[in-house]
């Protein structure tokens, strides 16, 4: 594997969860949960897109908002050689929770990335913004905006209806179009509805490339930042 590729991430972590790609899925045709042991495999229509966009670039830089997963680096490795930097924002702001700092949280997102201007691909924001208040959402979309490339996509899942509690979400790919749902360590909080408009103007200068509303009412969104 590529050594640029893990640069963001230790050797401990990926022999935690032991570098392995998950078992591949078969015959998934709703976007409704299906059963595998504890964990719920959700089909996904925004990522085969955003792997799509990336796939055109050589060695494409991508940002992942999750946390690390060691099937999910070997996945952007085989499949884009791509370098990937991973930044667990749910343990963050699971850290803001605690310590009662949530209100810090839109100057935490500013000074939080080390990446320069446009000198990203891809940014995987998966559900993240759901947790986040206004304030914190509008200074993570900035940064956002700001470290894509012209070109470069960004692709997050945001929720339809509030929710008082909710846990945190691991996303592991298990195939191109399907995600596996795994529990976070995180204790979660409530989830925020973003409207469309309201992610438009929260993410300006990006367009939405791709929106799809899955039957579990989460709307897959992928934005592309103009050339």
């Amino acid at each position: 594997m590529n050594r640029d590729l893990i640069e963001s991430v230790s050797i401990s972590d990926l022999l935690k969860f032991g570098g392995k790609r998950p078992d591949q899925a078969t015959g998934a045709v709703s976007d409704a949960p299906s059963a595998r042991g504890s964990d719920a495999i959700v089909p996904s229509k925004a990522l085969p897109k955003f792997i799509a966009a990336l796939s055109s670039q050589e060695a494409p830089v991508l940002l992942d908002f999750g946390a690390v997963i060691g099937s999910n680096v070997a996945f952007f490795g085989e499949n884009l050689g791509c370098k990937l930097f991973i930044e667990d924002l749910a343990t963050d702001l699971d850290r803001h929770t605690r310590a009662g700092t949530r209100e810090a949280l839109p100057g935490t997102f500013a000074k939080r990335f080390s990446q320069t201007d446009g000198s990203v691909d891809g940014v995987l924001c998966w559900d993240i913004f759901d947790f986040l208040e206004r304030p914190a959402a509008q200074a993570l979309a900035k940064e956002v905006v700001r470290v894509l490339r012209p070109g470069g996509v960004a692709m997050g899942f945001f929720c339809s209806s509030p929710v008082n509690r909710s846990s945190f979400t691991k996303f592991e790919i298990v195939e191109e179009s399907s995600l596996r749902h795994r529990p976070h360590s995180g204790t979660g909080g409530p989830k925020y509805v973003l409207q469309n408009r309201d992610i438009i103007r929260m993410f300006d200068g990006l367009t939405v490339a791709d929106s799809f509303l899955l039957k579990s009412n989460t709307r897959e969104m992928l934005l592309r930042k103009r050339a």
